[in-house]
């Protein structure tokens, strides 16, 4: 089973179509049978190289993934885990490479929360207080009141 192709050059000038960058990154393929992760090879403003585990039908479209950055494009060859894309517009690969190299920025901090006023706190307790109310008498056996003659 052989890939097939679409010329890479113009056929006019002999010259590739758009000048190509070199990449290993991951994106998703999204078809009507679901998305497909694949690693991108080369890309340009036309197009790019993908590999994936799942073969696509030439002409088959798709939307190719990358980030925040979706474009609509349709497969313009396959073969041997390979496939070349064709996107649908030109697009900006700074717009796909923007993400090399940078970590995304953090979250913005989260709102302070404001807490309704409180009630002023009551006097810590005195010794006195902290005494029991009630003792136990061992030469009576009984429970009786503190101050009570024993």
């Amino acid at each position: 089973m052989g890939a097939e192709q679409i010329p890479p050059h113009d056929a006019e000038t002999g010259q590739r179509r758009a000048k190509r960058a070199r990449v290993l990154l991951s994106a998703v393929l999204r078809t009507g049978l679901g998305d497909t992760q694949v690693r991108l090879r080369d890309m340009s403003s036309t197009g790019a190289l993908i590999e994936s585990g799942k073969p696509m039908p030439v002409g088959s479209e798709v939307i190719f993934i990358r980030g925040a950055t979706a474009v609509p494009a349709r497969v313009a060859w396959a073969g041997h885990g390979k496939l070349g894309i064709e996107f649908a517009e030109p697009i900006d690969e700074a717009e796909l490479l923007v993400h090399i190299g940078r970590r995304p920025p953090p979250p913005p901090p989260p709102e302070p929360v404001v807490l309704p006023p409180q009630r002023p706190m009551p006097p810590p307790p005195s010794a006195e207080d902290w005494k029991p109310v009630r003792v136990w008498d061992a030469k009576t056996a009984s429970w009786r009141n503190r101050g009570d003659a024993g």
